[in-house]
């Protein structure tokens, strides 16, 4: 993981049973890239969440760089 998402991004098995939280905050990465996905928009986010942009874009980024390291299968076609 590079420095900026280092910084950014905590995992402490007390907080949230392990899972990547924004720094000083409680906000799995996971709700802030589920809502987005949900079809929130940033400012929607930033709002619901009490988080910044940047944190959003954190988020995003921390996200992408999982998918670097996932392993991928091809999902079968519908019948």
């Amino acid at each position: 993981m590079n420095t900026s998402l280092h910084d950014s991004i905590t995992i402490d098995t007390e907080i949230q049973h392990g899972k990547p939280v924004l720094k000083g905050t409680r906000i799995p990465i996971a709700i802030i890239i589920g809502s987005l996905a949900g079809g929130m928009s940033y400012e929607e986010v930033m709002q619901e969440y009490a988080v910044t942009q940047q944190q959003i874009l954190t988020s995003l980024a921390y996200f992408a760089e999982l998918l670097n390291y996932e392993t991928i299968y091809p999902m079968e076609k519908a019948s």
